[in-house]
């Protein structure tokens, strides 16, 4: 895929690269700036699809392409910040060897500010609520000035948010994304895939945090195999290790990952060209046709 982008800091690619490659950014992003966001880094030469890099945290992800490996065993909880776009984006080409090409991201964004409910919100509930994938209702505070300041940021680095018209010859772009509908066509299921650990309970309100942890453990496993025949690298997140921990709270990091990465592959499948765009021409949400 080849991008022509301008960005505030200078050109960052024209041109044709030799081999031709594809890259894209996957954000997990966090609505506020308090909790981290998961990032994964996937790319194509035309011969296959590699996971590059994956972080549980905007920091761990910088700190990852300046040469220090992610600590998933840390007992400190990874934290979450304003990221500074430019830096990701530097840090991801530094990463892959090109620049991004498309960006794919878990968070309300729009060509104008978001208040409310929107088109592409309730389309979504409609087509997906029936099997259990409703939206989240986004409004001026959540994610707010923060959704606002990415969208910006990313728009001054040359991409163009992806509403209801948009292909993926029309890179670079930023794509929104929603990972619940991508999940059921990932793993071929007719209903919301339970792996969210803050609700954990609300999943098994009958068993207690440590068989919870192994029941969490056990759908991580069949969502990390699932991307594992998508892109080679994926035990860049040590999925074993989180059958180790001992608080459901240090499942955190592994479950933002997997969302990372879920978003890298509902980018896949838009360049690929089976995705769908729910919305309208202020904002879409991307999933994939067989969802």
């Amino acid at each position: 895929m080849t991008a022509y982008v301008t960005g505030e800091h200078g050109v960052l690619y024209t041109g044709v690269r030799n081999p031709p490659m594809t890259i894209i950014l996957a954000l997990d992003a966090a609505w506020t700036a308090t909790e981290p966001t998961g990032l994964a880094l996937v790319a194509s030469d035309g011969s296959g699809w590699r996971c590059v890099a994956v972080a549980p945290s905007y920091d761990s992800f910088l700190a990852h392409a300046a040469g220090q490996r992610v600590n998933w065993a840390q007992k400190a909880p990874f934290t979450g910040s304003a990221p500074d776009i430019s830096k990701i984006l530097e840090a991801a080409q530094r990463l892959a060897g090109g620049r991004v090409d498309l960006v794919t991201i878990d968070m309300p964004i729009a060509t104008c500010p978001i208040t409310t409910r929107r088109a592409a919100d309730n389309e979504i509930s409609v087509v997906f609520g029936g099997r259990g994938c409703s939206t989240h209702t986004p409004n001026a505070a959540r994610p707010g000035r923060l959704g606002a300041e990415i969208t910006e940021g990313f728009g001054r680095e040359g991409f163009s948010v992806a509403t209801k018209g948009t292909s993926a010859s029309q890179t670079p772009d930023l794509m929104e994304v929603y990972p619940h509908p991508a999940l059921l066509a990932l793993l071929s299921r007719a209903y919301r895939v339970p792996y969210k650990v803050g609700k954990s309970r609300r999943y098994w309100p009958i068993l207690c945090p440590q068989d919870r942890i192994g029941q969490l453990h056990a759908v991580f496993s069949s969502i990390h195999v699932a991307l594992g025949n998508v892109f080679s690298g994926i035990e860049q997140v040590p999925i074993d290790l989180a059958a180790k921990v001992s608080t459901l709270s240090a499942l955190k990091r592994y479950e933002d990952a997997l969302d990372a990465l879920v978003c890298a592959w509902v980018g896949v499948r838009y360049v690929q060209g089976a995705t769908t765009a729910y919305g309208d021409e202020t904002a879409a949400i991307w999933c994939p046709t067989d969802a």
